[in-house]
């Protein structure tokens, strides 16, 4: 009886332990999970980090595109802020500039503006700049054109009114020299009598004239005198006056008066 319980003691199965498997995957399933898991916040952490390096230069580049922008945009106020009046082709830059900077504003307006459209940005500030440097050397040219004609334009009106005051002593100065001249062809015109003979004549009863050498019988005086030519004195019927003083040095006369000259 002994025997056969022995033989039925060794002839039964032994069960096996499975806890240490299934805790040993459970322990590599974990720590593949947390590998896993280190492994993605890494690239998360390194994505995250490339985006924020990225969106730094962006940043970065956008505040230069906009720092440049408005030095441009200073230099294009400075325009109206000097109170320049552009006409013509010059009104039509002044506006061109205007609208380039206004495109160039809406750009940058933009908070997600694509790296193309910054790209874009800084290329036409370039240009702005290039249509403010090209206006304001012109504007520049034209002022230099201004100082010189207006230097040339107030030399004139130095020679002007230099000639004006030549003109008016010069006009002075022929008026004199006319008035002396007319002078000079006043008295060279004036008549002078040579020959000057004077006879007493005393009137008879009769009426005829006899000479007298007596004042007291003398009933006029006849006078004769012979013109000296003169081509100077216009041609024509002539008055003459005759002038007697009497002893006292007094013109003898009725009331009319002449003016007479002293030289001739």
């Amino acid at each position: 009886m002994n025997n056969i319980n022995t033989n039925d003691q060794h002839a039964a199965p032994e069960q096996k332990d499975n806890r240490k498997v299934i805790y040993g995957i459970l322990i590599v399933a974990l720590l593949a999970t947390w590998a896993y898991i280190f492994y993605d916040k890494s690239r998360t952490t390194e994505t995250i980090g490339q985006l924020e390096t990225r969106i730094t230069n962006v940043d970065s580049a956008r505040n230069a595109i906009q720092q440049e922008f408005l030095e441009v945009s200073a230099k294009a106020d400075s325009l109206t802020q000097s109170n320049i009046q552009l006409q013509g082709a010059l009104a039509d830059r002044g506006s061109e500039i205007q609208k380039l900077k206004g495109s160039i504003g809406n750009i940058l307006k933009r908070k997600n503006a694509s790296d193309a459209e910054l790209a874009q940005a800084k290329q036409m500030i370039s240009e702005l700049n290039g249509k403010i440097d090209g206006l304001f050397a012109e504007i520049e040219k034209l002022q230099g054109e201004n100082k010189q004609l207006t230097a040339a334009n107030e030399q004139l009106n130095t020679e002007k009114t230099q000639l004006t005051s030549e003109k008016e002593n010069l006009q002075q100065n022929l008026s004199a020299t006319k008035k002396e001249l007319d002078e000079k062809v006043d008295v060279a015109s004036t008549l002078h009598a040579s020959n000057i003979g004077i006879t007493a004549i005393d009137i008879r009863n009769s009426g005829n004239e006899k000479m007298t050498s007596t004042a007291k019988r003398a009933d006029l005086m006849r006078i004769s005198f012979v013109l000296d030519p003169n081509r100077i004195a216009p041609s024509g019927v002539k008055d003459i006056y005759v002038c007697v003083t009497g002893p006292d040095g007094k013109v003898i006369s009725e009331g009319t008066k002449f003016i007479t000259r002293e030289e001739g």
